[in-house]
């Protein structure tokens, strides 16, 4: 850890915490407020990689990773109305969506650099956000993927439903999967105007 990419770091950190936190709280029917929160985690590892390089932006990453592990473990632990506050599946998928999605966005980012300013951040957040809600919510809910942890009950989200309430019959965890990846897209074209201005600071260009 070196001085320069502790702000990094620290963010990342907070980010996942209080992600963490507020997916524990709904709004409306195919949301949690976590969803608004998390994919900021993007926008710190892309504005690492721009100005500190893909091995700071990894180091970042490594961090949220074992944040993110440590609420999950707590999370474990911790009995609300209708058992753990964190399934043992929520846990692996939380754990294995975000070591994967931000890897691959780092990769991709680190390949697009040396574009139009724009290109790299955008279509690495996409790439990683679309693969975040892949991993996730198959391995947290489908019931394809019982077998990860039988004990865990997820009859609930395969109840079969019109997508997001108006659309084609699908299970219940699909539609918040897809409610999850449209905030995932808006959050990326949106935090082009936060990545632009922080970058500019801290790189010293215009």
């Amino acid at each position: 850890m070196t001085r320069s990419t502790l702000p990094g770091i620290l963010a990342m950190a907070a980010i996942v915490v209080a992600s963490n936190i507020l997916v524990q709280f709904l709004y409306g029917n195919w949301l949690t407020w976590g969803a608004f929160t998390y994919p900021l985690a993007f926008l710190v590892t892309d504005v690492m990689n721009r100005v500190y390089g893909a091995a700071a932006a990894r180091r970042v990453v490594l961090v949220g990773f074992v944040v993110g592990l440590i609420c999950s473990l707590i999370g474990t632990q911790i009995m609300g109305e209708f058992g753990p506050l964190v399934t043992l599946r929520i846990a692996i998928g939380s754990g294995i969506a975000f070591l994967v999605a931000q890897l691959i966005d780092v990769s991709v980012f680190a390949a697009l650099k040396n574009g139009t300013w724009w290109r790299a951040p955008l279509v690495s957040t996409l790439i990683g956000s679309t693969l975040d809600t892949a991993i996730f919510f198959s391995i947290a809910f489908s019931g394809s993927l019982s077998f990860i942890h039988p004990a865990t009950d997820v009859a609930w989200a395969g109840e079969i439903l019109p997508l997001l309430g108006a659309g084609p019959m699908a299970p219940l965890w699909v539609s918040l999967a897809v409610a999850d990846w449209a905030v995932k897209l808006s959050i990326a074209l949106l935090a082009l105007i936060p990545f632009r201005l922080i970058t500019t600071r801290l790189s010293g260009t215009t």
